[in-house]
């Protein structure tokens, strides 16, 4: 992470990346946030750099792709293993993501899909293969997202109106 604060206009470009950065522009970003065109390429690029930005992927709807069935797994991993364990699970077929838990009983959420229960059982398997404990499996009907609300503040460009 970078020394340098994150501002206002940093959090505007946040934010319409979020919203769809596949369409949105450095031009569009620079109209919303009164700076230019190329402020926000740079600032774009220097938010990659510090980490804060870590990619841009495609968010896939799984069951209109052919995978229907999303399966939380909630795990028990020793403290000092669980970090490195990540990169492990997410080599399992079917496992699209791992979250780090520091709170509860449960410290890591893999999150896998599949078209019938006969591909994410497999997964709870590994799983335990690796030490894991697995204390519970929640099937998920849908999963939607939005942008980070604290990112939409209104930017200071020097004016009022």
């Amino acid at each position: 992470m970078t020394d340098e604060k994150i501002d206002d206009v940093d959090k505007a470009i946040l934010y319409a990346l979020q919203e769809d950065a596949r369409n949105m522009s450095s031009g569009d970003i620079a109209e919303r946030t009164g700076t230019s065109d190329s402020t926000v390429r740079k600032r774009i690029q220097r938010l990659e750099s510090d980490g804060v930005i870590k990619g841009y992927s495609a968010s896939v709807d799984y069951q209109k792709s052919g995978y229907p069935l999303r399966m939380l797994l909630y795990c028990t991993a020793a403290i000092p293993e669980r970090g490195d364990l990540v990169s492990d699970i997410l080599a399992i077929d079917g496992v699209v993501s791992v979250q780090e838990l520091v709170t509860g009983e449960q410290n890591l959420l893999v999150t896998a899909v599949g078209e019938t229960d006969s591909d994410v059982t497999p997964v709870a398997q590994e799983l335990l293969d690796m030490g894991l404990t697995v204390a519970d499996e929640v099937l998920v009907r849908s999963h939607e997202t939005t942008p980070f609300g604290k990112f939409n503040s209104k930017t200071q460009t020097g004016d009022d109106s």
